[in-house]
């Protein structure tokens, strides 16, 4: 726990160095131990929440390049030639048209914007306590939404005990033309889990940032 705080103050501090946003980070633990990364998303009622504001993170990009063309020097009107150079004096060897050549460089994929596919179908999906978040599959499994429990005291201290409700999240096709825009949208989503999320989980993440990246780039979103 104190080495995921530890990478959230560097990076807030990396970020207060620029001119940015504020970005709000809750990291939700559910009565099973899994953990979800939201940005300024609060966690679903009955998990385990923890919360950091990140001030001054980043958003402008690097200033575009301007490369002007040689500006070629001055010469006087009445100067005499220039001496030719030592190596022009020297007899010319020649070499095969072959050796001269550099070797081929292999190109990436491309892909054409007419062999482009639209991307996969996507849901919205809810919780029960009106969570939101999106999903490939439109009937997620069910899960246990965890329930206060008291004591015979009239306590309610975690201590007490644990007691759930298998709850099932009702999630609706998106339709098409928001597809692009909510596949990046999952994509951020991803890749601040990928950043902020436990050293255990860095693997699987990183597979899950590649996948959406994929795509996304692929399909017709990356036109």
């Amino acid at each position: 726990m104190r080495v995921w705080w530890l990478s959230v103050l560097l990076l807030a501090s990396a970020g207060t160095h620029a001119q940015g946003g504020k970005v709000v980070i809750y990291r939700c633990t559910d009565a099973l131990g899994q953990l979800t990364v939201q940005n300024n998303t609060p966690c679903p009622k009955g998990q385990q929440q923890e919360k950091r504001v990140l001030e001054g993170v980043s958003t402008s990009s690097a200033p575009p390049t301007f490369i002007g063309s040689p500006v070629a020097p001055y010469a006087p009107a009445n100067a005499p030639p220039p001496h030719p150079p030592v190596s022009s004096q020297l007899p010319s060897v020649k070499t095969p048209a072959a050796a001269n050549k550099a070797p081929p460089v292999p190109a990436g994929p491309q892909i054409a914007d007419a062999d482009r596919l639209p991307p996969p179908v996507l849901f919205e999906c809810r919780t029960y306590d009106n969570g939101r978040y999106l999903n490939d599959d439109g009937n997620p499994p069910q899960r246990c939404a965890q329930l206060q429990t008291t004591g015979l005291g009239g306590a309610t201290s975690p201590g007490v005990g644990v007691a759930c409700q298998m709850v099932t999240d009702q999630c609706q096709r998106l339709p098409d033309e928001a597809l692009c825009e909510n596949w990046k949208q999952r994509l951020r989503e991803a890749q601040s889990a990928l950043r902020f999320g436990r050293s255990d989980s860095r693997d699987a993440s990183a597979a899950e940032v590649a996948r959406i990246q994929r795509i996304v780039t692929e399909s017709t979103c990356g036109k």
